[in-house]
């Protein structure tokens, strides 16, 4: 099933005039009655076709996503902004969506891919308020390529809500093997989703064609975990 729905676009404000702007793909059919925010990584923005893909794929299966750029994208620069400006940015996201789509005032979800996902941590790290249901990583960024040492982690101890995160097991930014004991230490532990030769995209070498139904099963795992959480009750980020 397709939402033939086009996204709707929305100018989220920002400080000293500036915006970024987001897209809402309605829920299609029978609404879940949530939203997942999703954020871009650092090399391409909301429309790059994994972005695309994977929010129509959410609205699809009954949540309202929504997408952005950060501050660099929308002003066509290369480098990423520095984390206060990302962390931000992602804020306003989120007040702008509470403001303007009913289910995320009652069940709000945000991650994103790699860099989009590790500025969400952080800002529920930094926010224990923040009215989140849970946390949805795509390619959680544990380090550099190559710079094992370089460890991104410190701050998820200090995230107490539910977290999925989905990681290839080919990802040069983190092993599910370096990942696991990081993950398993927090309270609750967060969900560990392994995609079985998967690079940093989840991209599989020589998949004779199975990409489409790996794709589908990562989105169909993170829908199905959405809807746990919220059976849970355990956070429910309305009033």
């Amino acid at each position: 099933m397709h939402n033939s729905n086009s996204p709707e676009p929305f100018a989220v404000p920002l400080a000293a005039g500036q915006s970024v702007t987001a897209l809402h793909y309605p829920a299609a059919g029978p609404s879940a009655g949530a939203t997942a925010i999703v954020a871009h990584g650092a090399g391409a923005g909301q429309h790059s076709a994994f972005m695309v893909a994977f929010a129509r794929a959410l609205a699809d299966l009954g949540f309202d996503a929504v997408t952005f750029n950060f501050l660099y994208i929308e002003q066509k620069r290369r480098l990423p902004d520095r984390a206060p400006v990302l962390e931000a940015t992602y804020a306003a996201v989120i007040a702008e969506a509470k403001r303007r789509i009913p289910s995320a005032d009652q069940w709000l979800f945000i991650g994103g891919k790699s860099m989009g996902g590790r500025i969400a941590t952080q800002l529920t790290a930094s926010d224990p308020a923040l009215p989140v249901a849970g946390l949805v990583l795509l390619g959680y960024p544990l380090h550099p390529p190559g710079q094992p040492q370089k460890r991104r982690d410190a701050h998820l101890v200090s995230i107490h809500k539910p977290m999925l995160v989905i990681q290839g097991s080919r990802d040069t930014f983190g092993t599910p093997e370096e990942l696991r004991p990081v993950l398993e230490t927090l309270a609750p532990p967060a969900s560990l989703h392994v995609v079985e030769g998967g690079d940093h995209s989840f991209k599989v070498s020589r998949s004779g064609g199975r990409q489409a139904a790996i794709d589908e099963a990562v989105r169909q795992t993170v829908a199905d975990w959405m809807r746990g959480v919220m059976q849970s009750g355990a956070g429910h980020s309305g009033n």
